[in-house]
């Protein structure tokens, strides 16, 4: 069919009967205008009330069809025009158009529902300028030419009104900074009421922002998928996300099949998405798997902000032929496009062109022509005219006046066109918003199927003069309903990822090993002491350092979360339980090749009791150290400022753990500092592991020289000093008397303030602060609306 259209001009297509068959869906009552050569394309619609023009029957379609096919019906030509719209009138799409139609539709009836109608009117929101100027002083011998003055407030949208109606797609058009993905973000209420002014309503309601949420889904820019997943688990997850619980897992694997079906994903289901390092599907499957994963519940309306960016032609033709099966299926569907092509064109339903924020054109395409010969320059012959049309909106912004003039035209035009111009179910421009209340009507929808959720239970609330607060539920599925898919999802991308966690791995092992080594079977000397010391600095810092590679997890999946969560898809808190359950696992083993490498190489104290000690806070570090890193992660948004504070954060707590600098002799001012190092902590317990019995003795008799000037005497002078000294003290002191046990060292060191397992819960509660504050830092730093 495709083929046949394609052989015809665009306006030639849009008026064959082989369109008017297609257009059955969005419309019903057939009309028929004629206008002479040169006059405004506009349909003159017979009167509904008329009963002596019969309606045209459904077979009578069929048969213009079936003439279209054989080449027994003659395209109609531009010389005689003579253009019909089929309407539905009140009806649904998909149902039969028969008398009933031409009646006005009763709330009461059964089995007509009056279309899903997307209003805005006035639409005005602006940002503030920031003033440009350099950060130098200006130099006293130059001159400095003045500034040109700044506006305060730079509009981004400016008074933007029209309309969008169930089974049509209408494109917003504009060059880039013309406001196209603004106004998306203002109908999909991106944007907080008090910056945005206007109104947004569905069929005369203004919608609560969680009713939107449920009946509606936005699809970002940017495939924003996991890479490792292949087509047919990402629509899994998807489902399991959006669709209830209480839905059987049979039904919701049939809609991911119908879905695969409808975006024409077969062929590729069981092929990964795919990223720069992993070969997966193409540019135009991914994108539709985008689409899929926000329409996998069905949506009333569905935001698109430039679905088609990036792909070639026949992919983007094949993208935009999959939202115009989702919009007749019973959905508004609304998106920005660039620059769509001729085949694109005869897709879309209604055109909205925007200039710097105010709307230059809004209408149909088939009125494009007319509109611009009406404004003095017509459209060349076999000229795309969306291309025409942009690059005259941007060749008129270079101008002093900008498209001032074009603005005013469209406002004249639409007030002069406005009457003449009918919507498809035969409503003229102004006319009374449908007879069917936005809850009714959503009602009606779920009845018959749309909107695959739970969320609503089948009963809505509208924000409205006569109804009461909204009352929604906000997410499909209970907590621990989500914690599990999220973990489940996780655990598979982990699993398909090995070398993340290998490397993880080696960096331990590694380190280990060089500490092992390097510290091998340490004595019970002076020296030993010092050494063991340098020992416990560098591995418990070592840990929170290998776990800087926690950081850029969350950076990776920031932006999928954002799109998930923006929708309800399920609750923060869930995710960063899942989080934590996903990542604790690798820590254990982690914890586990560590103290295997080094306790019993270096020759720690404590036997068994000692090692499960030792190894309990090698966890516990880990597991503060990843809570750090992953606190980070949700707070900045790149990996080149990540690292950096955390290096930095890190290099201070060890600075500040006790280890250079004791705790008595950190200035007063500072010792705030020696509190809340992380480092702190796991360095006192290991230290109290080690030097906690008081019957190890680490210095004994001369043993007390070294490290001093007396240490380069002769044995026999130690001993004789010994002596000495035993003698004026009146202390026996012999060369084996013990000197300095393990308490006596801590006392030194200044870590007599908490005991080991005070220490060790210390930092196992630093690890669950910092997951706290990534779930605040998420619920601040997540939110989807401009300002």
């Amino acid at each position: 069919m495709s083929r046949f259209v394609d052989k015809l001009s665009f306006f030639d297509r849009r008026s064959s009967p082989m369109e008017e068959a297609e257009d059955i869906p969005r419309s019903g009552l057939l009309h028929h205008y004629h206008e002479p050569i040169g006059a405004v394309m506009t349909p003159e619609p017979s009167p509904i009330t008329n009963k002596k023009k019969p309606s045209v029957t459904l077979a009578q379609l069929l048969k213009r069809v079936n003439d279209a096919r054989s080449g027994s019906s003659t395209p109609v030509s531009l010389t005689s025009p003579s253009h019909c719209t089929i309407d539905l009138g009140e009806s649904m799409p998909g149902s039969v158009s028969s008398e009933s139609e031409y009646s006005r539709f009763d709330g009461d009836s059964e089995g007509q529902l009056l279309p899903f109608v997307l209003k805005f009117v006035d639409l005005t929101y602006s940002v503030k300028q920031r003033k440009k100027g350099s950060c130098l002083p200006a130099l006293p011998f130059r001159r400095r030419e003045p500034e040109p003055e700044v506006p305060r407030m730079k509009m981004l949208l400016d008074g933007v009104s029209g309309e969008a109606r169930e089974g049509e797609i209408m494109a917003v058009l504009g060059a880039s900074g013309s406001g196209k993905s603004t106004l998306i973000d203002a109908l999909a209420n991106r944007i907080v009421k008090e910056s945005l002014h206007g109104s947004v309503t569905i069929n005369g309601d203004s919608v609560d922002s969680n009713l939107l949420k449920v009946i509606s889904a936005y699809v970002m820019q940017d495939d924003l998928l996991y890479p490792m997943l292949t087509v047919e688990e990402t629509l899994m997850f998807a489902a399991e996300f959006r669709l209830p619980r209480s839905l059987p897992a049979k039904e919701k694997k049939n809609r991911i099949q119908k879905l695969i079906d409808q975006l024409g994903l077969r062929n590729a289901a069981n092929t990964i998405i795919g990223d720069e390092g992993h070969r997966g599907v193409s540019g135009g499957e991914r994108r539709r798997v985008s689409i899929g994963v926000d329409i996998i519940h069905d949506p009333i309306v569905l935001f698109l902000d430039e679905p088609t960016s990036g792909l070639d032609s026949t992919s983007a033709f094949m993208v935009v032929k999959v939202l115009q099966g989702i919009a007749r299926s019973g959905s508004v569907v609304v998106m920005s496009i660039h620059q769509p092509s001729y085949r694109i064109l005869g897709l879309l339903d209604r055109l909205l062109f925007l200039s710097r924020g105010q709307t230059v054109y809004y209408g149909p395409p088939s009125l494009v022509p007319s509109f611009f010969l009406d404004f003095g320059k017509p459209i060349p012959e076999n000229e795309n005219p969306t291309e025409f049309a942009l690059d005259l909106i941007k060749e008129l912004e270079t101008m002093p006046g900008g498209a001032k003039d074009l603005v005013e035209h469209n406002k004249s035009w639409q007030k002069r066109m406005g009457p003449k111009m009918r919507h498809p179910d035969g409503r003229r421009h102004g006319d009374k918003a449908p007879a069917m209340s936005l809850k009714e009507a959503i009602s009606a929808s779920i009845s018959r199927g749309k909107l695959v959720s739970g969320a609503t239970n089948g009963t809505v609330s509208v924000t409205s003069e006569s109804a009461p607060a909204p009352s929604v539920h906000k997410f499909a599925n209970p907590f621990l309903t989500e914690v599990g898919v999220l973990t489940r999802r996780a655990f598979i991308n982990t699993k398909r990822t090995p070398e993340v966690f290998i490397i993880r791995l080696a960096a331990v092992l590694v380190t280990g090993f060089i500490l092992a080594t390097i510290f091998w079977r340490l004595d019970e000397s002076p020296k030993g002491v010092q050494e063991r010391l340098g020992f416990f600095a560098i591995a418990m810092s070592t840990m929170f350092y290998t776990c800087s590679d926690a950081l850029p997890v969350f950076l990776k999946e920031r932006y999928i979360f954002l799109r998930e969560t923006a929708y309800n898809a399920y609750r923060r808190s869930s995710y960063v339980l899942s989080h934590t359950i996903v990542g604790f696992p690798s820590l254990v083993f982690l914890s586990f090749a560590f103290a295997l490498t080094t306790f019993f190489a270096v020759g720690l104290a404590g036997g068994t009791q000692g090692f499960f000690f030792f190894l309990a806070i090698v966890l516990a570090s880990f597991w503060a150290g990843s809570g750090f890193a992953t606190f980070l992660s949700g707070v900045v948004t790149q990996e080149m400022l990540g690292y950096p504070v955390v290096v930095s954060t890190l290099a201070y707590f060890l600075l500040f753990s006790g280890f250079f600098i004791v705790r008595d002799r950190i200035p007063r001012y500072w010792i705030w500092f020696h509190y809340i190092s992380l480092v702190k902590y796991p360095y006192e317990a290991v230290m109290q592991n080690e030097f906690s019995d008081p019957t190890r003795c680490f210095v004994r008799g001369v043993q007390m020289f070294d490290n001093t000037p007396l240490a380069a005497l002769p044995a026999a002078l130690k001993v004789r000093v010994l002596r000495a000294m035993s003698t004026s003290l009146g202390v026996d002191i012999g060369p084996g008397t013990c000197i300095t046990t393990g308490p006596d060292f801590l006392a030194q060191q200044a870590v007599t303030d908490l005991t080991k397992w005070d220490c060790l819960w210390i930092t196992v509660a630093w690890g669950f602060l910092f997951r706290f504050l990534f779930y605040i830092s998420l619920l601040l730093g997540s939110r989807n609306k401009r300002r």
